[in-house]
């Protein structure tokens, strides 16, 4: 339970010292004011046109306007996030280089036995602002027998071992979600992995699965057209592209899971720096056009200023966490 030692005092701390003071030679022109002097860096961990990209890049998009000049977006792929979030870590703390930093990353992989991981996220990084929540939702393919929650988790009843969910991989949040579903359901369900949610959709739509929860923005089209069917929404919010249907909640009480994406800053980045960043964010994604953008990807803004989102940090890592120790969950 390291992890978020740390993170658990940033919302009293955060507005002092940014964890820990600034290196004065990497910072000098920041402490002139002198911010930004060249173009800032949004470091992304995941591939160009997945749904944690889109909204690097719709940031980049909002933030222009109050930087005077729109950061330039990179791609570092590979070890969940981890790559990405090391490449931040040995950044110059001069507000230059943030990473788009996902829930999993963060709440997740520090604390999986057996993860491999560059760098500890408590103490390297420091949380800016939450963007966005992401809607998740649980799916089965439009020819499944499956109609409900309530049928899909008695035929799992019946068939104990037998039906399966999809993940994006081991660790990540859509392995979790299935995994908290089954132990507070009472029952037994395969997992089987991917190399990433979009091909665990494609073997959901195929039947080879029986099931995903993932994010509404990696099901959205194949629900609109007919490949997926919708069962219920998993985060206990919903979205107002599909207003009628229920939460697992409804049939599992006290399930939810969280998915998110925010951003975050190289240790010692000073606190007025992270407020900076937090303001443009906030300023330039609070309005109708990013919302309705946003919600096309079955996302919400969710703009959490640094103590609110080192909070949600926090929690999430508790609450994974114990879904971890209970399942025994652990990278191989």
């Amino acid at each position: 339970m390291r992890m978020f030692t740390a993170l658990a005092g940033t919302a009293r701390v955060l507005g002092l010292a940014a964890l820990l003071a600034p290196a004065p030679l990497a910072l000098s022109r920041a402490a002139e004011g002198v911010f930004p002097d060249r173009p800032p860096r949004i470091i992304g961990g995941f591939a160009p046109g997945g749904t944690s990209d889109i909204v690097a890049r719709l940031v980049a998009e909002a933030v222009a306007p109050a930087f005077g000049q729109r950061p330039v977006v990179e791609n570092r792929t590979g070890a969940n996030g981890a790559i990405a979030a090391e490449a931040v870590a040995r950044a110059a703390p001069d507000g230059h280089t943030v990473l788009q930093c996902a829930t999993g990353l963060l709440t997740i992989t520090p604390q999986l036995p057996g993860a491999q991981m560059p760098l500890d996220p408590a103490q390297e990084l420091v949380p800016i602002v939450n963007v966005a929540h992401s809607t998740q939702v649980m799916v089965v393919a439009a020819q499944s027998p499956y109609q409900d929650v309530a049928g899909f988790l008695a035929a799992a009843r019946r068939q104990p071992g037998r039906l399966s969910y999809a993940s994006a991989g081991i660790g990540s949040v859509s392995h979790l979600s299935g995994a908290r579903l089954a132990q507070q359901a009472g029952l037994g369900l395969v997992h089987v992995p991917y190399r990433g949610a979009a091909l665990g959709v494609v073997d959901v739509v195929a039947g080879r699965a029986d099931t995903i929860i993932t994010n509404l923005g990696d099901v959205v089209a194949q629900i609109q057209g007919g490949g997926l069917r919708l069962l219920a929404f998993a985060d206990g919010i919903g979205s107002p592209l599909f207003p009628e249907a229920p939460q697992i909640s409804a049939t599992v009480p006290g399930y939810a899971v969280s998915g998110w994406f925010g951003l975050c800053g190289p240790r010692g980045m000073p606190a007025g720096l992270v407020a900076r960043w937090a303001a443009a964010v906030r300023q330039g994604m609070d309005t109708p056009e990013m919302r309705r953008r946003l919600q096309e990807l079955g996302l919400t803004p969710r703009l959490e200023e640094p103590a609110r989102f080192a909070e949600t940090i926090a929690q999430d890592h508790r609450d994974w966490g114990a879904v971890i120790r209970a399942g025994g969950i652990r990278v191989e």
